[in-house]
């Protein structure tokens, strides 16, 4: 379920704020500039293509691309298998942008299926977007933040781009990503 919780940058054990009411959070979010939206999934069949997807969500590109003027689509996929190879695969994806960063296009993602969670360190805070199939959300050029997919990640996204290499992350070389609940932990304590 869709959830922000968010805490001082100095300590990731106290939440300030915690709330899964998809209302609430696009508020919060609001407050820092950040655009969340709520659009109902539509039904994709197992093992389709990201081509296929393109096609499925056909309707929410061409209304982004229009009114948004983003000029490149594409899908990111992880779903679970049982081989080393995908072992590997998913623990490489993992670590590629788990420490914070920032990119100088917006970082624009619509979650088709799946989750992953979204931590952005603005003013004093940090904000971790819990983003479930559904979730549209838009972070700014520039903020610092990182992504975390979970040691098993499952995840369908449909990513929007305004610049070409503009999803580029600039490494701030902050250890702060180890310093707050990952993914597992966060979706452990949610569910409870």
């Amino acid at each position: 379920m869709t959830t922000l919780t968010s805490w001082l940058d100095t300590d990731g054990s106290t939440i300030v704020f915690q709330s899964s009411d998809k209302d609430a959070v696009a508020h919060e979010l609001s407050k820092i500039n950040v655009r969340y939206e709520y659009r109902e999934p539509l039904e994709i069949p197992a093992g389709s293509t990201a081509e296929e997807i393109m096609g499925i969500y056909s309707g929410i590109i061409a209304e982004f691309g229009e009114n948004e003027n983003y000029t490149t689509v594409d899908v990111a996929q992880l779903h679970p298998a049982d081989s080393d190879e995908w072992r590997e695969l998913a623990a490489t994806a993992r670590a590629k942008f788990l420490n914070e960063h920032t990119h100088d296009d917006d970082e624009v993602r619509y979650f088709a299926q799946g989750s992953g969670i979204f931590y952005l360190h603005i003013d004093g805070k940090v904000h971790a977007v819990l983003c479930t199939a559904g979730d549209l959300l838009d972070v700014p050029a520039n903020t610092t933040h990182w992504f975390d997919m979970g040691s098993r990640p499952d995840f369908t996204a449909v990513r929007f781009f305004k610049v070409d290499d503009g999803w580029i992350g600039d490494f701030t070389g902050s250890d702060i990503s180890s310093r707050f609940p990952d993914f597992d932990e966060l979706v452990a304590s949610v569910r409870a």
